[in-house]
């Protein structure tokens, strides 16, 4: 059966309950006359036992609330009646009093008693020995012992693993903060990642579209060959960002959710999502010169394979930056691939369009250029240079780059 609330832990129901009690037990013994215990005072009524006996347990009763004072009103009942000649049930409600007094005390306090019970033993077996001139005096400090110092070697004990209880929650509550914080980052970067990975997929095959829709609405006396040409890349435009924003689904869902490729324009099957690597550059300043950015490419170096991360946000930002050269630049852009010994250098410059004039863009690209070489270790810069716009992005291409 479970307690009532009332006398749970730590309440104060609890703490009077147990006052009750040694009052009860104390009032018993002492009904069966059981005092004197130290000194015989045959002249001594009685019904003076009483008062120390209640004051004890009244100091039972302010064991948590007020410890010290609990232990200064059971050390000063002990004291008159010690100087009665001692009364049995007292004595064993003091020895509840230190034990709280270590439990619920400051930790100055259970120091101090541990040092002065174990100096009141040694001196009671020495005043033993030199009062009977012989070894068994020692028995004397022994009810010291039995009533003060097991007392406060129990309750330093309890102390001391209530304590060590305490720090090993307060140690898993502080692990479980930490690994929801290392849980609410992880969320943070992949919500970061994927914003990077969807601003590159959609905003750079849609500024296309655009661009190309805008020419077409603005321009009058277009000939029929001039608009088939805006809406093939238009079309090319759509079906690859189509394409490889189901390449990133496909990643994003557990292996097996299955579905089949969707159907494109005009009734045939969706190409494959050309693979995001350095290596498919050519085929994207193709789609950029088809969209109207004359685009010149410089390669340094010897080509080689790459770190698939590496190899990713390379191909990311240079797509970013000659979509931006497309949309705010003067029709122009150069494309420079250094491959070094130690890392690959991206280097895109176009002439800025005069009057700002431009589509109107997020800002979020420079940001996941920035993030894509900071999370490599690499380094990135982007601004004007030498009256020209220049992005610049080197990669490392080894692991202690």
């Amino acid at each position: 059966m479970r307690p009532p609330p009332w006398l749970g832990s730590g309440t104060r129901g609890r703490d009077l309950t147990l006052a009750g009690a040694s009052l009860a037990g104390g009032l018993v013994l002492w009904a069966l006359g059981w005092q004197p215990q130290i000194r015989p005072h045959p002249e001594v009524p009685p019904a003076l036992y009483l008062p120390p006996l209640l004051a004890m347990c009244v100091a039972v009763g302010l064991r948590r609330v007020a410890p010290r004072t609990s232990l200064a009103v059971g050390t000063g009942a002990l004291v008159v009646d010690t100087a009665l000649g001692g009364s049995l049930g007292t004595i064993l409600i003091y020895t509840q009093v230190l034990y709280d007094a270590c439990v619920y005390g400051p930790p100055r306090l259970w120091r101090w008693l541990l040092r002065v019970t174990i100096g009141l033993s040694l001196v009671g077996a020495v005043v033993g020995v030199l009062i009977f001139d012989q070894w068994r005096g020692v028995a004397v400090g022994v009810p010291v012992v039995l009533a003060g110092l097991l007392p406060v070697l129990t309750g330093v004990s309890v102390r001391q693993y209530r304590d060590q209880a305490a720090a090993e929650r307060a140690r898993a509550e502080q692990t479980a903060r930490l690994v929801e914080l290392d849980r609410w980052q992880a969320v943070s970067a992949e919500r970061a990642r994927m914003a990077r990975e969807l601003h590159d997929l959609v905003a750079n095959h849609l500024s296309a579209v655009a661009i190309h829709a805008t020419a077409v609405l603005s321009v009058k006396g277009l000939d029929r060959g001039q608009v088939e040409s805006a809406l093939r890349v238009i079309r090319e435009s759509s079906v690859q960002g189509l394409a490889e924003m189901r390449q990133m689904i496909e990643l994003l869902r557990e292996p097996g959710s299955g579905g089949g490729r969707a159907p494109g324009a005009g009734g045939g099957a969706l190409p494959e999502a050309v693979t995001a690597r350095l290596a498919e550059a050519d085929r994207l300043v193709e789609r950029i010169r088809a969209a109207g950015l004359a685009v010149r490419v410089r390669t340094d170096g010897t080509p080689g394979p790459l770190p698939v991360g590496v190899d990713l946000a390379a191909y990311r930002i240079v797509q970013e930056s000659l979509t931006n050269a497309l949309k705010h630049g003067a029709g122009e852009a150069e494309l420079t691939i250094a491959y070094r010994p130690a890392e690959v250098v991206l280097t895109v410059e176009n002439p800025v369009r005069r009057g700002g004039a431009g589509l109107p863009g997020a800002g979020a690209g420079l940001i996941g250029m920035r993030e894509r070489a900071t999370l490599l270790a690499g380094r990135f810069s982007a601004g004007p240079h030498d009256g020209r716009w220049q992005v610049r992005a080197a990669l490392p291409t080894r692991e202690d780059g």
